[in-house]
C-alpha cells in the first residue's frame, strides 16, 4: 500500500494506523499534529484511524526556540 507523507511516497507493508505510522517514522507523538486527506485527526483517534491506499498525510512538528523579548525601561514610555 502506498501513502504520501508530506508529499513523499511511502510504501507500507499492510494495514497501518496513524499511531503506528508515527512510531515507524520515529516521531515524538506529543509534538506533532496530523492532517489526513485535508482533515485534522485528533490525537485520540490516531490508533483507530487506519490508512488507505493513496492517503495524503501531512505531519506538522511543533518546535520551540527563540528567546524571550527583552523589556527595557523605554518600552514603558508614552507620549502624551
Amino acid at each position: 500500500m502506498r501513502v504520501y507523507v508530506n508529499g513523499e511516497s511511502k510504501e507500507l507493508s499492510g494495514p497501518t494506523s496513524l499511531a503506528e505510522l508515527i512510531t515507524q517514522l520515529d516521531l515524538p507523538a506529543a509534538r506533532v499534529a496530523i492532517e489526513l486527506n485535508r482533515s485534522v485527526v485528533r490525537r485520540n483517534e490516531w490508533s483507530t484511524t487506519t490508512l488507505q491506499d493513496d492517503d495524503l498525510i501531512e505531519i506538522v512538528h511543533f518546535v520551540g526556540g527563540g528567546s524571550q523579548p527583552q523589556i527595557t525601561q523605554n518600552d514603558f514610555l508614552f507620549s502624551v
